[in-house]
């Protein structure tokens, strides 16, 4: 009897375990929910939170600037995260942050996404995630419009003499310091004050984004961007993310897709640069 018993529950164990799907008929939805047990999307929580949490310089126009009287943002991508803030059933909320510290910030949480023309480089995408490009860019110099003809190669620039200035942390820096060894090089750290210092003749260039010396040279006349369409390197410009959340990325990524195929990018980068 005791034996009979136990194969009746032998038999229906068996039962039970033909009828469970296999793991690869399970719906990914619920796959997903396995694998990343613990561990929740962005793509979830900021329509939850009701907040987007942007991680911001608010020094570099065209991209991200801050009014110092008002607090208030504006720029290409600041225009981009109220419509990726609106599309996930949120408001923005910018997080200051410098160049040195952007990484870092996005890193440990402090925001969802960093927007505000950064750069795509190999060290900053071992910490975090890249979005999908929006524009592509390059360092160019920017010098007062009377020595345009004095400082097009870096040839020219790096010579004894010329003063390069250059803003601290981020890929600016990087660039100057890689390719500037005989003319004087000054780290300027006030980015939204630096291109004054050209004007005032205390230094004679700045090589920056191709982007960022079209838009300074708009609103000063005095200044000129050298060869923009032709700068010394190639860069993209793209929103970072933190990494690991694929599902957070997927979104972002279709969303930039769109925006720079459907008009959208390109009617509020030309309102800063034409």
């Amino acid at each position: 009897m005791k034996r009979a018993a136990t194969l009746s529950a032998l038999a229906c164990l068996l039962a039970v375990t033909a009828a469970a799907p296999a793991a690869s008929d399970t719906p990914a939805a619920v796959r997903g929910a396995t694998t990343t047990a613990g561990k929740t999307s962005a793509l979830d929580t900021v329509p939850r939170r009701g907040v987007l949490r942007v991680c911001t310089t608010g020094d570099y126009r065209p991209f991200t600037h801050r009014d110092p009287a008002t607090g208030k943002y504006s720029g290409v991508d600041i225009k981009m995260a109220g419509d990726l803030a609106k599309g996930l059933d949120a408001t923005p909320r910018y997080v200051a942050t410098t160049w040195a510290r952007l990484v870092g910030d996005l890193s440990a949480g402090r925001c969802d996404i960093a927007m505000g023309g950064v750069s795509v480089t190999l060290p900053r995408a071992r910490a975090v995630y890249f979005s999908a490009p929006t524009r592509t860019d390059g360092k160019t110099p920017l010098v007062r419009c009377t020595d345009k003809d004095k400082y097009r190669t870096l040839a020219q620039i790096d010579r004894p003499g010329t003063r390069v200035i250059v803003n601290p942390g981020g890929t600016n820096e990087e660039f100057a310091r890689a390719h500037i060894h005989r003319a004087t090089l000054t780290v300027h750290p006030d980015n939204t004050t630096i291109f004054d210092e050209i004007l005032a003749g205390r230094a004679d260039v700045m090589m920056t984004d191709a982007g960022e010396t079209r838009y300074q040279a708009k609103i000063h006349p005095e200044l000129c961007s050298l060869h923009p369409d032709k700068p010394f390197t190639f860069s993209e410009k793209a929103y970072a993310l933190p990494r690991g959340d694929d599902e957070f990325k997927a979104y972002v990524d279709q969303w930039v897709h769109l925006a720079t195929h459907d008009g959208t990018y390109r009617k509020y980068e030309d309102a800063w640069m034409k």
